[in-house]
């Protein structure tokens, strides 16, 4: 049956098509992230954000000079100590003698930034990084508030680790007194500046020890 024009513009006019002109552009769809993912887009959005600052020239050179310090070990760390130390240990300016026990230790001072080198190696390699040995050597400048202010070169020999770290805390103490009779009252206050002249006792003929004996029997 054909449908006559009026009755098709009628049904036609109850739709209600939407207008394109007047359309308005929809929202991008929302993306939940999980949240070890929101996470990771922080993290990378904030590095992108962050660049790096471009350092001068001289502090970059100064950068790169000490992670080449760090990074010397064996022959080339024995290079450089005798490089910083022209002349060896007698020919430098600030050197003092520290002593424990049997062990003795001729230290040397210079400006820097707080390393520690003895016998021509680190100063955590040669004590085993033990942190009690590795304090010993640092007590004085850190009492002066120099921790990080002088370099410290030491020769030491005789008794065992412990014994040498005590008598470079003696060596470096008496070398900051050359460096300023200023220093002397707060490091004398400490008792940095005292020998310590214990020692172990001798053993004795007919003992175990010094004074250890075997038990005495009556019968």
């Amino acid at each position: 049956m054909a449908l006559s024009v009026s009755s098709l513009a009628a049904a036609l006019s109850h739709l209600s098509l939407p207008s394109t002109s007047t359309s308005k552009p929809q929202p991008a769809p929302l993306l939940r992230l999980h949240p070890t993912s929101r996470r990771f887009a922080l993290r990378a959005s904030a590095a992108e954000a962050a660049e790096p600052a471009e350092l001068p020239a001289d502090e970059v050179v100064a950068v790169e000079e000490e992670e080449a310090e760090d990074q010397l070990s064996g022959v080339a760390l024995r290079k450089y100590v005798k490089q910083r130390l022209p002349g060896g240990f007698a020919a430098q300016r600030i050197t003092a003698t520290g002593r424990r026990k049997t062990a003795i230790a001729r230290v040397v001072l210079q400006e820097g930034t707080g390393k520690v080198f003895i016998n021509f190696r680190d100063a955590k390699e040669y004590l085993q990084a033990n942190p009690m040995w590795m304090e010993y050597c640092k007590v004085p400048l850190v009492t002066l508030g120099f921790e990080n202010n002088y370099d410290v070169f030491v020769k030491v020999h005789g008794g065992g680790l412990s014994g040498q770290a005590q008598a470079i805390c003696l060596g470096v103490a008496r070398a900051l007194v050359k460096i300023s009779t200023a220093n002397k009252v707060p490091l004398r206050s400490e008792g940095l500046l005292t020998r310590d002249t214990r020692i172990v006792e001798r053993k004795k003929a007919g003992l175990k020890k010094a004074r250890k004996r075997p038990q005495f029997s009556k019968r």
